[in-house]
């Protein structure tokens, strides 16, 4: 079910900065309400659009923002009893936001030009002097915030090449078209994750991962001004760009990694590193690294470690959720972690035992002055 269809209570939200208020007051000119929010939210004011309410009371909250920031990504909630407006004096460094409407609609009005998002529907875009958001009453939103920098080096060894002007996007989105469908569904998986206290958001390996598949997906589902430079090159396409990036993912399984990192490891650039694998191996990059991650944890698992370790192997390679953890490693190699762990315990026990008796025998049996044989490799 995508996020959209879930109303989210910012009580619940235990790992999320949150900020309510029941005063109309707050949401004046100078807004107290984003005083509250973490230094990255600061340039924005929120102020109600029907100024009569200024003077009234109310028990409940009116205006409800939640922010959980981890890496190069912020995730955020926000909910209005009564339609806003908000104003920004950010510039073009900014990170870009793109949000999802849960409930309401909301009004994006930036270089003389308005992009109006209702449930279904959403808006991508970097905060400019002068844009300003229009809200309506009773609405719901989760931006996902996510630097620009990361997208721009993205792109640049996407197309092989130094951005010659700013990324812009298409500002209203469709989720329920091709890509874009699929990258709510990431969003939705953000959002969850980000709720988790020991989730993704709080592994480094696999933020890692997360966030180039963001990025990855962000630039491939949504319309902008490089779409069409966007290419697989049709030169320099060789096993040994595999080769060297097996290989760096290997020596790096441990540690967070980014395919950017890959890539130039590789020494090819992004899109042809996708094309190479593809080919060569019938995957992706990404799911070639998960793939070496697990068989990471399969060669510590062989060593034999009590059930209780298991998820800390797990954790160490960026696997944070059990279930798909167990359910990937059941694919990969046939059995669970735990059948693994035990059955390299038995072994070890087993050849300990024989070692053990080998040893009595010939304790009790050697002729005097005999040399000591060997005893056998378990």
């Amino acid at each position: 079910m995508a996020i959209r269809d879930q109303p989210i209570d910012p009580g619940m939200l235990t790992t999320f900065c949150v900020t309510e208020t029941n005063d109309p007051m707050d949401l004046d000119i100078k807004s107290k309400v984003s005083d509250r929010l973490p230094a990255l939210s600061r340039t924005y004011k929120y102020r109600l659009r029907d100024r009569a309410l200024l003077g009234m009371k109310f028990s409940g909250a009116i205006c409800s923002l939640a922010s959980r920031e981890s890496g190069s990504i912020v995730v955020s909630y926000g909910a209005d009893r009564f339609a806003m407006e908000v104003s920004t004096d950010g510039d073009e460094r900014d990170p870009l936001i793109i949000t999802t409407m849960l409930r309401g609609a909301m009004s994006l009005l930036q270089d003389h030009e308005i992009a109006t998002c209702s449930p279904c529907q959403g808006l991508i875009f970097r905060t400019k002097p002068g844009t300003r958001l229009l809200t309506s009453d009773n609405n719901a939103r989760v931006n996902v915030l996510i630097k620009a920098a990361e997208l721009e080096n993205t792109l640049e060894r996407f197309i092989g090449d130094r951005l010659r002007r700013p990324l812009e996007f298409a500002h209203l989105v469709d989720w329920d078209r091709g890509l874009a469908a699929s990258l709510n569904s990431l969003i939705d998986f953000v959002m969850r994750e980000f709720q988790r206290s020991d989730g993704v958001a709080a592994n480094a390996l696999a933020l890692a991962s997360l966030t180039d598949l963001l990025v990855s997906l962000i630039l491939r589902a949504l319309p902008h001004n490089y779409n069409n430079q966007m290419t697989i090159p049709a030169t320099g396409v060789t096993p040994g760009y595999v080769r060297r990036a097996e290989e760096f993912m290997r020596v790096n399984a441990a540690v967070p990694i980014r395919m950017a990192n890959v890539a130039e490891a590789a020494g090819c650039g992004i899109s042809t590193l996708g094309a190479v694998f593809k080919k060569f191996r019938d995957t992706t990059p990404l799911r070639a690294l998960q793939r070496i991650r697990l068989e990471q944890v399969h060669r510590e698992l062989n060593l034999g470690v009590t059930d209780i370790s298991i998820p800390a192997i797990a954790r160490r390679y960026g696997f944070t959720n059990a279930g798909r953890f167990t359910a990937a490693y059941r694919r990969n190699f046939g059995e669970t972690p735990t059948d693994t762990a035990r059955r390299a315990g038995a072994d070890d026990r087993r050849a300990t035992h024989e070692s053990n008796l080998y040893i009595i025998r010939n304790h009790h049996s050697g002729p005097p002055g005999a040399s000591s044989p060997q005893p056998p490799k378990p």
